[in-house]
């Protein structure tokens, strides 16, 4: 097993900067994952501990070594990618053998390996086909067994799931979820959906613009947000924000969850008017427009009638609002 440890790393392509002086910490047998919005730099730096990107400055550490003059093969990593990568003339045993095979790894070694992957992957009765013969989540979990064969120090996950359907993507993530229990390795895995990081991470890093805006874990990061940023990506529906001058409040901007907002049709000082709502069984989404604050959203548990066009007061909690200033920093 291995840790990672991050020290002011940076990455420029030419004169542009993409990651502006990364430090991180991550604890053997951690998972953490990367979130962010699209651009912000998270493959990109998952590249950069894999050795498929160079770092232009600053220290990558994989347990107590540095590792950034070295190869990806010399780094004791294995990476899943969005694209599976598997080779279609080869069985699932084969895909899943073939690093060990180049190592030279003893025959008897290697079918023990895969026969422990694919026991803990039900992949067994899969191991004579080919890749054409799978479905796209089965070939994932092939991905994923070549992956534990290889007994890694780091296990790196680049966006795993996006090319599964939801139902797929449900069962794939508690599948992954599991093997971290079961192996107790350190995963470092990469996602731009914060369902998946909320339900994965031990610790979430998110990034905007090349930066880290928070490290924490999961629930810290939702109940006590650094910024305007973290606050409006990690959640969803995402959090609402309103004027704070509008209601007299300290602060350029209020930050309030949409469960957190109370709705009625006759009570609560903010007056607006329904726009939308979405009926998903389990909850109701209220869509309510509210000058001069915009389209606002209340997440109401259970079955409710409201109606489009129909008026509507609302109420923040006043004990789980947040108050931002107009950088977007939080103010305590």
């Amino acid at each position: 097993m291995g840790a990672l440890t991050l020290s002011n790393v940076t990455k420029s392509f030419g004169a542009v900067e993409v990651i502006k002086g990364v430090d991180l910490e991550v604890a053997e047998g951690e998972f953490c994952v990367f979130v962010g919005p699209s651009g912000c730099g998270k493959s990109t730096l998952l590249r950069m501990i894999a050795g498929l990107e160079d770092v232009t400055s600053g220290e990558v550490k994989i347990g107590d070594r540095r590792v950034n003059d070295l190869a990806p093969a010399k780094r004791e990593i294995a990476m899943v990618f969005q694209s599976y990568a598997l080779y279609p003339h080869l069985t699932v045993e084969g895909n899943m053998g073939l690093a060990l095979k180049q190592a030279h790894v003893p025959k008897a070694e290697i079918a023990a390996s895969i026969g422990r992957a694919a026991d803990m992957l039900g992949l067994e009765p899969l191991l004579a086909r080919r890749p054409a013969e799978l479905s796209g989540g089965q070939r994932q979990r092939v991905a994923i067994g070549r992956a534990i064969v290889r007994t890694p120090k780091l296990f790196l996950f680049d966006e795993p799931l996006s090319n599964l359907d939801a139902a797929l993507r449900v069962q794939t993530r508690i599948e992954i979820a599991r093997l971290h229990r079961d192996l107790g390795a350190t995963m470092i895995y990469v996602t731009h959906d914060q369902i998946e990081a909320m339900t994965l991470a031990h610790k979430i890093v998110v990034l905007n613009a090349g930066r880290i805006e928070q490290v924490g874990a999961p629930m810290d990061v939702y109940n006590d947000p650094d910024n305007a940023f973290v606050a409006g990506f990690i959640g969803s529906p995402k959090m609402n924000f309103l004027d704070a001058a509008a209601l007299g409040q300290q602060g350029a901007s209020l930050g309030i969850r949409p469960e957190h907002l109370a709705i009625s049709r006759d009570q609560g000082p903010i007056a607006g008017t329904v726009s939308h709502i979405e009926k998903l069984g389990s909850e109701t989404l209220v869509y309510v427009h509210a000058e001069p604050h915009g389209l606002l959203t209340v997440r109401l548990f259970g079955e409710h009638d409201f109606a489009v066009n129909e008026a509507v007061r609302l109420t923040p909690d006043p004990a789980r609002t947040f108050h931002f200033d107009a950088s977007g920093k939080r103010l305590r």
